[in-house]
């Protein structure tokens, strides 16, 4: 029987890529999205043309009566949930001094709210042998100039998945979360100039951008095959500290 996934943000940037790579390990998909419907049916379109099985489904991912509609779809099509992976998220850069509370707050409401609210639905709903992965972000870590607010609704998920993997006790499901570093996402891209992101090209070892690909080979791992992964931040970042 396929494993059953749900991918918040999952119509672009990495929440797509995780989508599809999921898919082609042969787990049905289904494609959370906040807004974009055409962006969203594009990516279930890919996914069947490259022989998986994926449906859409608009939920803001903070507002619990649309989430809890999301989880109860996806038993009612599927029979069952098994993956949830939170990608879904909003970054907006400044400096602590300069930030618009206004900007804090929509962070707020979506990275740790959002993450919040989807968790709760599954924890209730995973099976035995489900896995939970929330997104983290290796800034937390490595401490970038103009990343505090963003960082600290991180560091939130952080301590949000660490207790809540022990709160799973007995359930047979494992919650992880993921922190990329610098990866080359349109995201990732707005409000910065070629000379940075050159700088941040050469941070890591590897002396690249990490791709999305990347980390969704990590996501792939935690959501089949890593039953003794749990309770942890994995830096998915080539090496940057």
């Amino acid at each position: 029987m396929s494993r059953v996934a749900i991918v918040t943000g999952g119509s672009g940037g990495i929440g797509r890529v995780v989508a599809e790579r999921l898919a082609k390990d042969g787990q049905t998909v289904v494609v959370a999205y906040a807004g974009n419907a055409e962006r969203a049916e594009d990516a279930v379109d890919a996914i069947i043309a490259a022989g998986g099985t994926a449906s859409a489904f608009q939920a803001d991912v903070a507002d619990e009566t649309q989430v809890e509609a999301l989880f109860e779809d996806t038993e009612k099509r599927y029979g069952g949930i098994d993956v949830v992976v939170n990608t879904a998220g909003i970054m907006l850069l400044s400096p602590l001094a300069d930030l618009d509370l206004a900007d804090f707050d929509r962070m707020h409401r979506t990275n740790v709210r959002g993450t919040f609210v989807v968790d709760q639905q599954a924890v209730r709903r995973l099976r035995p042998g489900g896995a939970l992965i929330n997104f983290s972000t290796s800034v937390t870590h490595i401490a970038v100039p103009n990343y505090s607010a963003y960082a600290a609704t991180k560091g939130a998920i952080d301590g949000m998945t660490l207790i809540l993997a022990k709160e799973m006790r007995g359930r047979d499901v494992t919650v992880n979360a993921v922190a990329p570093g610098p990866t080359a996402t349109p995201l990732y891209f707005i409000g910065k100039d070629q000379e940075t992101v050159d700088r941040a090209s050469k941070a890591a070892p590897l002396e690249r951008l990490g791709q999305p690909d990347d980390i969704a080979e990590v996501v792939s791992f935690l959501a089949g095959p890593a039953r003794w992964i749990n309770g942890q931040v994995i830096y998915a970042n080539g090496g940057v500290v």
